[in-house]
């Protein structure tokens, strides 16, 4: 592989659809390493494997020269706020580390520092919030409890500075004043990586995927804009057969069925200056009598959940999304 600098990086896209609807839930978008590169270290293989309830990628990589490389690894978690809270999927609302990322280098567990920003309109509010006790995490429970639990003119202070807004609702007690988080947090890991000189090192990485939902699939309905089909149709590339099938499950059970979203960033693999040597995709879809559909050439039915690409010299061209439809969920 050819590139100018000795950085690697681990990059996720930071943005989450919004929900189309109160019974949506859309899913952050996660991807895997991107090289950014080092004329001397090749990928070899990347393995990738996606479920609902885990994504697990495993790289191979070869320092071709005759000394060791040391860079910097970093793995940015997608940026997160509270205002989405109900419609955005987030695996572990109370973490830090909100998508449960752990990585492995030749078998042993890396422990990675952990870097944390606040922005509100562009503008870095961590040591505002730091100087208060606040914690940085929007969603977690022990954030809102210590913004309950300022004093009144703190929380005035917090609402001038549009770090806060005023959060009023009614759960059967008569009317109660909060106050919620308006600021959004990006979290990175990082770690230096050797790269020894003329010998392959294994890095995996794994992690909880943010899975969106919706209560009825958008798949063969009739009441949607030829618009919206077309979207459907080029964002998950479903066959005719899948089709008929979600139509049979409507009529059978007099509604669409749910389905289940993962959106995985796969096209940043073109950002390097050579292909994925070797790639290997599985797919599982869980339960055997749930149906898939994703946009991609060369699948192999390999178990009764599972579904497998594998591809040399790979340059990929669009990322994946995948759509599950699950009529016992």
């Amino acid at each position: 592989m050819r590139g100018t600098t000795g950085v690697f990086l681990v990059t996720l896209c930071l943005g989450a659809a919004a929900a189309r609807a109160n019974d949506s839930t859309a899913a952050l978008t996660t991807g895997g390493l991107v090289l950014r590169a080092d004329a001397d270290i090749e990928m070899r293989s990347e393995d990738l494997s996606i479920s609902r309830e885990r994504i697990a990628v495993r790289y191979r990589f070869f320092n071709h020269s005759a000394a060791d490389r040391t860079v910097t690894v970093a793995f940015p978690l997608p940026e997160i706020d509270f205002r989405e809270s109900v419609n955005v999927s987030v695996p572990d609302e109370d973490s830090d580390n909100f998508l449960k990322f752990r990585t492995l280098v030749d078998g042993r567990e890396i422990v990675a520092h952990m870097e944390q920003k606040a922005f509100l309109d562009g503008g870095e509010v961590g040591e505002r919030l730091r100087a208060l006790g606040v914690p940085l995490q929007p969603r977690a429970k022990k954030t809102l409890a210590t913004l309950e639990a300022l004093p009144k003119e703190v929380q005035q202070k917090l609402l001038k500075e549009k770090l806060v807004r005023e959060d009023d609702y009614d759960q059967g007690r008569g009317m109660e004043h909060h106050v919620a988080p308006e600021w959004s947090l990006r979290t990175s890991f990082y770690w230096e990586q050797t790269f020894p000189a003329g010998r392959e090192i294994v890095v995996e990485h794994a992690y909880a995927p943010s899975v969106g939902g919706s209560v009825q699939t958008g798949v063969a309905d009739k009441s949607r804009t030829p618009a919206e089909i077309e979207a459907y149709r080029t964002r998950y590339c479903p066959d005719k057969s899948f089709i008929a099938a979600v139509a049979a499950m409507t009529k059978k059970n007099g509604a669409p069925p749910p389905e289940q979203r993962i959106a995985y960033v796969l096209k940043t693999g073109a950002n390097w200056a050579g292909p994925i040597g070797d790639f290997h995709l599985a797919v599982d879809k869980g339960d055997p009598a749930a149906l898939v559909s994703f946009c991609e050439t060369g699948v192999t039915k390999t178990g009764p959940t599972r579904f497998e690409v594998h591809k040399t010299d790979f340059k990929p061209t669009r990322d994946l999304d995948i759509l599950i439809i699950d009529a016992s969920q």
